[in-house]
């Protein structure tokens, strides 16, 4: 049997068993009814297991990098302690924007989008926004550093929502649906590719123009968008030398294999070395100075070398779960008709499902190389916390259809 008929059957069977999961919560106990769960249990679990599974191989891809380098202080536990730092302060932030009703947030978008484009604006600023490598995409706030490319993903969900929900009538017309947004992600793609962050731009683009299409945009239109988003992304990687050294890098890795083809023939040869079962946790070679970003954008290598084709299946299944709780919230918000939720809940589901397939195809030599983290998962300050957030925005949203379910909204 193919991979393609096993996964449909596999998620069709979790669904089956997380539908009797609430069935039997409201079977009679005792002569009382009992109600069903407040939460999710498949998708607050497997998103459980990706923060605690993502800390521990932070930690095991990070030490030699970590005793190496004088921004560490040569402290081998560096990075562990700052990423279970920035863990606990997403979880905190998760609790609380578990606690805001989800119109709140629809009410918010707006405004919220406003000062994602504003912080987009003064990290340009130099002396202001942070310049590491070449890229200024950071803002100083002494104990950290914010990345607004990643709160914008967030932004993006919610206000392409709420946008899609207020032109819901309109959303065969390519002046009046279209239009507007397509000017939106314009610019926000514009302050992007000034950083530079194409992989951002890439994602954050994918979000709102899915959303569009998920809610009622013409199929035509949104086939023409995927044809000029297609061409625009051509260009813009040739035009940029160092873009088009990255394509021909990944087409032949090997050719050029200490430069453009670096990253990848090194994650390449972290997987081949991680066979079935892996070397061994901690027993990695590649993250010995070899593999650069191995805490970050590389970490599905070190975890091949580590826990081999094992340890990938088992990222790559807690994955599709959530992608799939999220749709399945989604489509039970649409039955309830509350649609801006069913379109975030989406939303959330295609910016994970889709930045995580591009960090592992990006691994895994299948697509070119990208500077995109892996989701809950990926050492990064922002990226968590922000990752964090959303999944508690997703429950509250789950949280919130099963009340009014319960109120007889169904």
């Amino acid at each position: 049997m193919s991979l393609q008929e096993i996964m449909p059957r596999f998620l069709s069977k979790l669904e089956d068993f997380s539908r009797r999961r609430e069935m039997a919560g409201v079977a009679r106990l005792g002569g009382q009814l009992k109600p069903p769960g407040e939460l999710d249990p498949l998708l607050f679990w497997s998103a459980v297991i990706l923060l605690i599974f993502g800390l521990v191989m932070v930690y095991s891809s990070s030490i030699a990098y970590a005793e190496g380098s004088r921004t560490s202080g040569f402290q081998a536990s560096y990075f562990l302690w700052k990423h279970l730092f920035f863990l606990v302060l997403g979880v905190i932030g998760g609790a609380f924007a578990f606690q805001v009703p989800v119109r709140t947030w629809q009410q918010a978008s707006p405004w919220l989008a406003l000062g994602g484009l504003f912080l987009l604006v003064i990290v340009l600023i130099p002396h202001i926004g942070r310049e590491v490598n070449g890229s200024r995409r950071w803002l100083s706030l002494g104990f950290a550093n914010l990345q607004p490319s990643e709160l914008m993903k967030l932004i993006v969900v919610l206000y392409a929502a709420d946008y899609t929900v207020r032109k819901l009538p309109d959303m065969k017309s390519f002046k009046r649906a279209f239009l507007p947004m397509a000017a939106m992600i314009l610019l926000i793609g514009a302050l992007l590719l000034r950083e530079p962050d194409f992989g951002a731009f890439v994602v954050i683009s994918c979000i709102a123009f899915g959303i569009l299409f998920l809610g009622g945009m013409n199929a035509r239109i949104f086939g023409l968008l995927l044809v000029v988003a297609l061409v625009g992304f051509v260009l813009l990687i040739w035009s940029s030398p160092y873009r088009r050294e990255r394509l021909f890098g990944f087409a032949d890795p090997w050719k050029n294999e200490l430069r453009s083809g670096y990253q990848l023939s090194h994650a390449l040869i972290a997987f081949g070395r991680g066979e079935w079962t892996g070397v061994g946790l901690g027993a990695s070679v590649e993250k010995l100075f070899y593999l650069p970003e191995a805490h970050t954008d590389f970490l599905l290598a070190v975890i091949a070398e580590e826990l081999g084709f094992t340890g990938v299946l088992a990222v790559i299944l807690l994955f599709a779960i959530l992608v799939h709780r999220a749709f399945a919230i989604a489509r039970r918000a649409h039955q309830l008709e509350r649609h801006f939720s069913g379109l975030v809940a989406q939303g959330v589901g295609l910016w994970l499902g889709i930045q995580s397939l591009i960090n592992m195809g990006v691994n895994m030599g299948v697509l070119p190389t990208k500077g995109l983290t892996l989701p809950l998962m990926s050492y990064g300050g922002s990226g968590i916390v922000v990752n964090c957030v959303a999944v508690a925005i997703l429950l509250r949203i789950d949280w919130e259809n099963r009340q009014v379910t319960r109120s007889g909204g169904a």
